[in-house]
């Protein structure tokens, strides 16, 4: 595809809708073994999001397959592959790619979200531990504030995802029942609400609005991206 859909920009575009669509073939896949249903709701709300940044919970290791599948114009940022030069090059043509300077990942972000693209953020940077305990990052909240933005948060529940977990046994899996995947989707934040609070105050603001609706009893982290 990279080969004869020239510009870049188009590339990425079409690029994003065929992996979105081959992720939603893998949903289609586990339903038919058996082994997992996705049940997001009204799937339209989905594909009709541009230009917003859809926050989640991580329970298990597919969550951000899931989430691509749905959103067709899914951007996110990735870790940098160094050791595999054929997935980095793919993946730093589509896909925005993690660096230690926060303010170029900062207007790659900007700039992907004014294309109307959707950016994926899971502000807990990694798994979401069974005790529930992980402190949110205030990445998404600060991309929110300097984009203009809105948040759309959504929250992965259904029947425990032993297995797919942080810290489950690389063999394990759910031995009673299929895995289920069941999205709530919750009232976008809005960034011009923050906008009387200094910038480090309504980046806060807004990271507590997120858990409040994602995780009730966690922290927000005063030392965190």
């Amino acid at each position: 595809m990279r080969l004869v859909l020239h510009p870049k920009t188009r590339f990425q575009k079409h690029g994003k809708r065929f992996v979105s669509y081959a992720l939603t073939f893998f949903v289609f896949f586990m339903r038919c073994i058996g082994m997992a249903n996705l049940e997001p709701g009204d799937r339209r709300k989905y594909r009709s999001l541009s230009s917003k940044i859809v926050v989640s919970n991580h329970p298990s290791l597919v969550d951000p397959l899931l989430l691509l599948a749905l959103l067709p114009n899914a951007d996110t940022i990735v870790k940098p592959y160094r050791n595999n030069p054929f997935l980095a090059g793919v993946v730093r043509q589509l896909y925005i790619l993690g660096s230690n300077n926060p303010e170029e990942v900062l207007q790659s972000c900007i700039e992907s979200l004014a294309r109307g693209n959707c950016l994926v953020v899971f502000p807990e940077g990694t798994r979401t531990p069974r005790g529930g305990n992980n402190i949110l990052k205030k990445g998404a909240a600060r991309i929110a504030l300097a984009s203009g933005c809105g948040i759309v948060p959504v929250h992965f529940g259904g029947t425990d995802k032993f297995g797919l977990g942080k810290k489950d046994p690389w063999a394990g899996y759910n031995p009673t029942e299929r895995y289920v995947y069941r999205l709530t989707m919750g009232e976008e934040i809005l960034p011009e609400n923050y906008r009387h609070l200094p910038a480090p105050a309504a980046a806060k603001r807004m990271t507590e609005d997120i858990a409040a609706f994602l995780f009730p009893k966690m922290q927000v982290g005063e030392n965190h991206a």
